[in-house]
């Protein structure tokens, strides 16, 4: 291949800079020209209206100094719309009009679908997974993952210091719509002695419970990590109830949060518990060593894999080393969360 594309797609992850940079040094050592393409698969279907907005040519003195950036520097998009098959052909099109050869597709599971439609239109595609949430069970670690754990691992520290100060707990949200990685693993790298995730049911009256035992036992500074998707896994309760007959301002219609969540475990435990909401900080962080050395052994492998003529293949980590298998397969792969670690922190007993 003389020509090849990268694009990042879905969310924006550290290390997806460091990727890009990668990917232009070996195109470079093989001689080949790079082309970037600006908000994921929105770039390929072209839809701005001046090309230079979806396209850019791609150097290694351009992009030089961009890997410990955060963000992506191509600027990244979700695009339902690529789930038609009319515009999989136009995005094909589009890129073969361009003498586009092949793609690397840095970003999750939804990017990776978009890839599989490209090479199924005849255009070979490289992923890398590129996702915070590291919720792509073929790969032990996501791109972004370490990243943002050690910046939501930060966080609570600096969170349960002054809760030490006041002697108040303290309930704090992390990234993971369907995933509780990343709360489980700040969780166990801070202390913090309840992790609610996804993955496991739970109850509002469980987690007071669990509080009101720290209290009691001389812990009046307790944290609470828990994952921004755990509400799905809540059960039933009503809670709006809970903090009107109590004097708390409350909507019927309102939606459960972190912050009325806060507000009910006051109630319910009289401890003065105080909310935060990690939020976008997870994802705006300098690239880890870690993070840092994936992106450059993935984005190398994926221009040597377009050069062999391999496509439809995705990179991951395996037993602490780089490998790549067929995008189906990655997709194809359950996750197993971590049970144990998850009992570890909360102190459930195995007996």
């Amino acid at each position: 291949m003389r020509r090849i594309a990268v694009l990042t797609s879905g969310g924006d992850a550290p290390g997806m800079n460091a990727a890009i940079m990668a990917v232009a040094m070996a195109a470079r050592h093989r001689g080949m020209e790079l082309v970037g393409i600006k908000r994921g698969y929105d770039g390929a279907l072209r839809k701005s209206a001046r090309l230079e907005d979806d396209i850019i040519n791609l150097d290694l003195d351009t992009i030089l100094d961009i890997a410990d950036q955060a963000g992506t520097f191509l600027r990244t998009a979700r695009c339902p719309e690529f789930k038609d098959l009319p515009n999989q052909v136009r995005a094909a099109n589009n890129l073969r009009e361009m003498g586009i050869e092949g793609v690397v597709v840095i970003g999750g599971d939804g990017s990776y679908m978009g890839a599989r439609a490209l090479c199924r239109q005849g255009i070979p595609c490289i992923g890398i997974p590129g996702t915070i949430d590291n919720d792509l069970a073929y790969t032990e670690m996501t791109l972004g993952y370490d990243t943002a754990s050690n910046s939501c691992m930060e966080d609570v520290r600096a969170i349960r210091a002054t809760s030490r100060s006041h002697d108040r707990p303290h309930i704090v949200e992390v990234m993971g719509r369907h995933c509780g990685d990343l709360a489980l693993r700040t969780a166990a790298a801070s202390g913090a002695e309840i992790c609610i995730v996804p993955e496991v049911p739970w109850s509002i009256q469980e987690v007071s419970d669990r509080l009101a035992r720290q209290v009691d036992n001389g812990n009046p500074r307790a944290t609470i990590v828990i994952a921004e998707g755990a509400w799905d896994s809540m059960a039933p309760y009503d809670w709006q109830k809970v903090l009107m007959e109590n004097g708390v301002r409350c909507h019927a219609d309102s939606v459960i949060s972190t912050d009325y969540l806060a507000k009910v475990l006051k109630v319910k435990t009289k401890a003065e518990i105080r909310p935060t909401v990690c939020g976008y900080t997870q994802r705006g962080r300098t690239p880890t060593a870690y993070d840092r050395w994936f992106a450059f052994e993935a984005g190398t492998l994926a221009v040597k894999m377009l050069a062999h003529g391999l496509g439809n293949q995705v990179i991951g980590i395996k037993d602490g080393r780089v490998y790549y298998l067929p995008i189906d397969e990655a997709l194809a792969t359950k996750r197993e969360f971590n049970l144990p670690l998850y009992e570890m922190i909360n102190g459930i007993s195995d007996h």
